[in-house]
């Protein structure tokens, strides 16, 4: 069985023909070619496919496409302007949050709603914030050095 699904992603309108057990990560990387958004645990510990929904942060591979029915989807390719980069993503490289750059877009989404819904934070808060995403190379120590520029960078 098909179904129909209407949808805004990174400002767009969208709609497609999707299976009712296709989940919103599958759906962004088979079927609209979004792979910024990364498949790492399918079980939503990594984070690594973390999107915000209606501006929320939400790990795509725990809901259905369906669930989205309506909603607005940004993923890590809607943030970046058409020249240069969002400010956590400038944050992350020059503090060196990333190594291998599986985790990154997941962790950058992440950090965006932290810092959008939790701003002022401190090193634990910023930690405890991220908690749910899994970088298995840095150390996390950059990464939260990152969070912390990048949310100055947003007048956050």
């Amino acid at each position: 069985m098909i179904v129909p699904l209407t949808l805004r992603v990174n400002g767009k309108a969208v709609t497609a023909e999707v299976a009712p057990e296709t989940l919103l990560v599958n759906f962004l990387r088979d079927h609209l070619r979004l792979t910024g958004t990364h498949v790492g645990c399918d079980t939503a510990q990594c984070g690594a496919c973390t999107v915000h929904v209606n501006g929320c942060a939400v790990k795509a591979c725990n809901v259905l496409a369906l669930q989205m029915e309506g909603q607005e989807v940004t993923t890590i390719e809607g943030i970046t302007p058409a020249e240069g980069l969002h400010p956590m993503q400038a944050a992350f490289k020059a503090c060196h949050g990333l190594q291998c750059g599986f985790c990154t877009p997941g962790m950058v989404m992440s950090a965006i709603d932290l810092v959008q819904h939790h701003p002022h934070r401190t090193e634990r808060e910023i930690r405890d914030g991220l908690e749910g995403n899994i970088c298995r190379c840095t150390g996390y120590q950059n990464i939260v050095k990152a969070v912390a520029e990048g949310a100055r960078a947003m007048g956050k």
